[in-house]
Order: structure tokens, then C-alpha cells, then sequence
């Protein structure tokens, strides 16, 4: 029988969107939010070969970049301010831990927010589990990695004797 594995995560990361070339994008872990978002603005949806699609603007250190995906869905949600609003989502990969996952993002202007990412429990619920006293874990696993990825090799080491 295999076991049920989850990755603890902290409060906060530094994630990963391969598909819209963003990287080390700071995110709020909110297990309250069921879809995850992210920050941007000049939404607008379009029509192309009888699909809907949607462009929209990020803004990654500061430089616009305009990206386009095919809509997952549309539909009206109450921000956390309590107010109405028409909000579109995609679907795209973002990168945890070195995993890809499938996920659900929510295109919306969070320029008031502390974080330009949340991930919410619909990603989180499956995957995770979140311990708020902790911070970056999936960032520093990957800086970690790429750490001793560059460590130059030396000879009569450990690891050459297992050889």
C-alpha cells in the first residue's frame, strides 16, 4: 500500500510558473482561499478558432509582460474586500518542492497586497500540508539544490570511496 506523502509548507514561498516564464514569484499560503490567484492587470478576454482565451499583464521585477491562455474559467466571487467581481482563470503549471502540479490561477489585480500570489486550498489540499511558523521551504530546497549542484567534485572524498 503506498503512502499518502505531502510536503510541509510554510506561510509564504517562492514559486515557480514554468508555462509563463515566472520564477521565484513570492506567494501567501492561504488555506481560507479556495482558488489560487495571481497579480495582474490589463485582463482581457478574446475569441480565437471558437475557444475563449484571455491576455493579461504581469508585472516581474517591475517589467510588463503580456501573456495569453486559453480560459479555464469565468465566474463572479467576492474579494476579500467583500465586493463582486468577474474574475477569469487558467490553467498552468507551477513548480513546488521541484514537483510540477496542475493549477487552477485566478487572474486578478492584488496590486494591494503584500504578495502577488496566493495559493489557495484547491492546490494545497491533495499536495501539502501548511505549518505557519515556517517560511520558503520549497525556495531554499531548490536554492539547496542548485548549491550543491555547482560544488566542484574532489577526488578521495566520500563519495568517490562508494564508487
Amino acid at each position: 500500500m503506498k503512502k499518502d506523502f505531502r510536503h510541509i509548507i510554510g506561510r509564504t514561498d517562492k514559486v515557480d510558473f514554468p508555462e509563463l516564464d515566472l520564477y521565484n514569484i513570492e506567494a501567501k499560503i492561504d488555506s481560507g482561499a479556495y482558488t489560487s490567484s495571481i497579480h495582474c492587470e490589463n485582463v482581457m478576454a478574446f475569441y480565437s478558432q471558437n475557444d475563449h482565451y484571455v491576455s493579461f499583464t504581469i508585472y516581474d521585477k517591475e517589467m510588463p509582460i503580456t501573456k495569453e491562455g486559453k480560459v479555464f474559467a469565468s465566474k463572479q466571487v467576492k474579494n476579500s474586500f467583500g465586493q463582486i467581481e468577474y474574475r477569469y482563470s487558467i490553467n498552468t503549471v507551477i513548480n513546488l518542492f521541484g514537483e510540477n502540479y496542475i493549477i487552477e490561477l485566478a487572474l486578478t489585480n492584488r496590486s494591494s497586497m503584500k504578495f502577488p500570489v496566493l495559493l489557495g486550498r484547491k492546490l494545497l489540499r491533495d499536495h501539502f500540508i501548511v505549518d505557519v511558523t515556517r517560511q520558503n521551504l520549497s525556495y531554499r530546497e531548490k536554492i539547496k539544490k542548485q548549491v550543491n549542484a555547482e560544488k566542484p567534485y574532489k577526488p578521495g572524498t566520500k563519495k568517490d570511496r562508494l564508487q
